[in-house]
């Protein structure tokens, strides 16, 4: 069962390369077939794995559910992510922000729908995107990257100017990294690792991405092929809010129950830490991070934009000059009732036999805009970065990893390493085709 399963799904991801394989202005086939969304989807749903029928995810900027909890459930959970931590409920000593909205948190005319817009923002999370950035830095010595002293994250606040964070001299490797949006994420948890295997061994060799297996804390350390963050340094999104939770707003947790180091030093408890940190618990004696996994998991992903004759040339361009082999247009989660996460999540009919259409592969690619930065990966992934998933884009004004590409035209123009050919391909098209591939971009 395990061979069919895989053979399926590496099928399903060399449709994906068969389907954006020509490069000429003007000559790329507008037959659905070539299409590679249409053509994994299509792949995934009689491939025999599913034995239920493989449907589209839900979509919405809103704050309904998705079906992976009640709306009041993910109400409530939505206003713990949205609530400010204070002193006392151990935030801190050194931090990022008081909330987990404070970086995921909507600004002002994101979303056209404006009643469910002020909801969100009233419930205090982001159902688009933020412009919200983080410093990471260290030093590379020739051959290894080494941390900054206490880690490669500079928080950028502390409970005391006295134990504040500062880039030490000799980090020389400095980068901001661009707050990325947890819409979708319940579905992108639900990819079978295999998929992601799959699509990865299908690709190209000089376009090919890197998976990394990365430890489920919830698991024991349990390994999974890695999906979120900008360097893929989680699988789980119980990990992902966990180590968030300590990372950014300073609350040791369960999972998590040491504090970070203010530029090496030791500041856990005394004067600039405000509550203890119990064993087993941490300060999240309330467990919070249970919620905002229950919200993560229960968001809808992005819905697409209106789609016009522009658009849709737009996307056969896309397809047709590479950009489809990293950016896929379609991903089937697994089967509901598939166990995930070391044992630890079962997926459920909410978000298994789901297609989603993310663009991305959700693999780790060098396309010349490497970070410097290694975490989970080791030393081979110091310039690779996860590819962005574009659903969504629409809703962002700042690009790339850093936010430092104000249109997407730049971003493009930034790609190089392994997408140097899509670029030239990109730079070859006609004007007019270049601004439908700009417009499809935006309706995603």
């Amino acid at each position: 069962m395990k061979v069919l399963v895989t053979a399926s799904l590496l099928l399903s991801a060399s449709l994906i390369v068969v389907a954006c394989s020509s490069s000429q202005d003007g000559n790329a086939s507008s037959d659905p077939s070539d299409d590679p969304t249409t053509a994994v989807a299509i792949a995934a749903k009689g491939a025999g794995i599913h034995a239920n029928d493989v449907v589209d995810a839900d979509t919405g900027f809103d704050t309904g559910t998705n079906g992976a909890s009640t709306q009041g459930a993910k109400d409530e959970a939505g206003d713990r992510f949205g609530s400010v931590a204070s002193f006392e409920d151990g935030a801190g000593p050194i931090l990022m922000a008081g909330s987990c909205s404070c970086c995921h948190a909507c600004s002002a005319g994101v979303s056209a729908q404006a009643a469910q817009f002020t909801q969100s923002t009233q419930q205090g999370y982001c159902v688009t995107a933020s412009p919200i950035t983080e410093s990471r830095a260290g030093h590379f010595n020739g051959v290894n990257f080494v941390d900054h002293p206490g880690g490669s994250l500079i928080q950028d606040r502390a409970n005391d100017r006295a134990i504040q964070e500062h880039i030490l001299p000799g980090n020389e490797v400095q980068t901001l990294r661009l707050t990325n949006s947890i819409a979708g994420d319940g579905f992108v948890e639900a990819i079978d690792s295999n998929t992601l295997a799959a699509i990865a061994a299908a690709q190209p060799a000089g376009q090919r991405g890197t998976v990394i297996q990365v430890p489920v804390a919830e698991a024991g350390g349990a390994l999974r092929a890695g999906r979120f963050g900008w360097k893929n340094q989680h699988a789980s999104l119980l990990s992902y809010a966990a180590e968030s939770y300590v990372n950014e707003i300073g609350i040791t947790n369960r999972l998590f129950p040491t504090e970070n180091t203010s530029n090496g030093t030791n500041v856990q408890g005394g004067p600039f830490d405000g509550k203890a940190d119990p064993v087993g618990t941490g300060e999240d004696d309330g467990n919070d991070i249970d919620q905002f996994t229950l919200l993560m998991r229960s968001m809808k992903a992005p819905p697409r934009g209106p789609i016009n004759a522009s658009v849709t040339n737009g996307e056969t361009q896309f397809n047709s000059i590479g950009c489809a082999t990293c950016h896929v247009g379609t991903i089937t989660t697994a089967p509901a009732g598939t166990v995930i996460n070391g044992g630890a999540f079962t997926v459920p009919a909410a978000l298994g036999d789901k297609n989603i259409h993310p663009f991305s592969d959700y693999l780790l690619h060098d396309v010349g805009t490497g970070d410097g930065i290694v975490q989970n990966g080791g030393q081979g992934t110091r310039n690779q970065l996860r590819t962005a998933p574009l659903w969504g884009i629409g809703a962002r004004t700042r690009f790339m990893h850093d936010g430092a590409s104000f249109t997407v035209l730049q971003a493009i123009q930034r790609h190089a390493g392994q997408a140097t050919t899509a670029t030239n391909n990109f730079n070859a098209l006609s004007a007019v085709n270049q601004s439908d591939v700009l417009a499809f971009i935006f309706s995603l």
